[in-house]
């Protein structure tokens, strides 16, 4: 029987209503989100076992995080406790021209102030089949690049199956080192998830578009791209989404899964964004169910796809998805129809 276990932060997530800029807001709207627990949450949803890995305070709001990821099933043996508080990130949502903006507020919180004593990864990862956790996670605290090596190997060791999405943030880690830190984790990583620019900036590999570039994905560049992290890092498969933005309101998305010396990739969906955050998080979840499920390279890069093309048209971080909704957008038999 499968089990995923996931390492990383627990944020609240606080949004004005609606389209209102930071300016205009006299209430937020609260969820609480996180990469590896936003993934976590659709497959529990969709029936896998799994399991969250953190460290937070132990107060209310806390709890009450935690209470929301256990309405949909994610496990939660392994929590530690500390810290003065519980990340939190501001968000808000662009229209049209107007970029989305986000400001974090992450120092001095449970997870920033974790060591690696905190964490008994032998009883962690009992019974687990695969583990992931994302690049957003070791820049967090002094002692988590360490932790995360850690993890790593004791996972490796148990023949688990580890899943990392590089998910480099501009405003955690510079550039140097962000690319020493994951060069050496991506040692012990079976899956990799990333963007092209990430490969390029972090692992030197492919180029980096140029300012004016056209932003339409060179598909043969990408499936290089794959190909190269494979020969360097022995990956078992490389998988790229592939986004061209029209506006901060509709998006081209695609998706690429490299296995086996072929790149696979799904057809391309234009969305109309209704929360594209998470979106990113929901393709690797749907990597993992799909993988899980035995799926065959194609048809896993096309529900990893669908699910994150479903995700953006849902409120929230979340991707409060079913896997037969999923199929009907891949085989066109939704098509925005009411289903009756």
């Amino acid at each position: 029987m499968a089990k995923v276990i996931g390492f990383g932060d627990l944020l609240v997530r606080l949004s004005p209503p609606g389209y209102q800029r930071f300016l205009q807001a006299s209430t937020f709207e609260v969820n609480y989100t996180g990469a590896e627990a936003n993934m976590l949450v659709f497959l529990a949803l969709n029936g896998i076992a799994t399991e969250f890995v953190t460290r937070i305070p132990d107060h209310l709001i806390s709890e009450c995080a935690l209470a929301k990821l256990r309405t949909y099933g994610v496990g939660l043996s392994h929590i530690a406790y500390g810290g003065d508080r519980l990340a939190a990130y501001y968000l808000e949502k662009g229209a049209s021209q107007r970029a989305s903006r986000i400001v974090y507020d992450r120092k001095h919180t449970g997870i920033a102030t974790a060591a690696c004593e905190h964490f008994n990864w032998d009883a962690i990862f009992e019974g687990a089949s695969h583990f992931v956790f994302t690049g957003i996670t070791p820049p967090l605290g002094p002692e988590l690049p360490q932790i995360c090596e850690q993890a790593c190997r004791e996972a490796k060791r148990r023949g688990i199956t580890i899943v990392c999405d590089l998910n480099y943030r501009a405003l955690l880690w510079s550039l140097e080192d962000a690319s020493r830190t994951m060069r050496r984790l991506l040692s012990f990583v079976d899956v990799l998830v990333c963007g092209r620019e990430d490969a390029a900036k972090l692992l030197g590999v492919g180029a980096v578009r140029a300012p004016g570039e056209d932003d339409r994905p060179d598909t043969a560049a990408y499936a290089q791209s794959a190909a190269e992290l494979t020969r360097q890092y022995g990956f078992q498969s490389v998988a790229f989404t592939l986004r061209e933005t029209l506006s901060a309101s509709d998006t081209l998305w695609s998706g690429m899964l490299y296995q086996g010396g072929t790149p696979y990739l799904s057809r391309e969906y234009r969305i109309h964004l209704v929360d594209r955050v998470g979106g990113g998080d929901a393709f690797t979840a749907g990597l993992l169910y799909g993988m899980i499920q035995g799926y065959g390279p194609q048809h896993t890069v096309d529900f990893a796809t669908a699910a994150s093309c479903l995700k953006q048209t849902i409120e929230q971080d979340f991707n409060l998805s079913f896997a037969g909704e999923i199929e009907r957008i891949i085989s066109d038999e939704t098509a925005g129809r009411i289903q009756r």
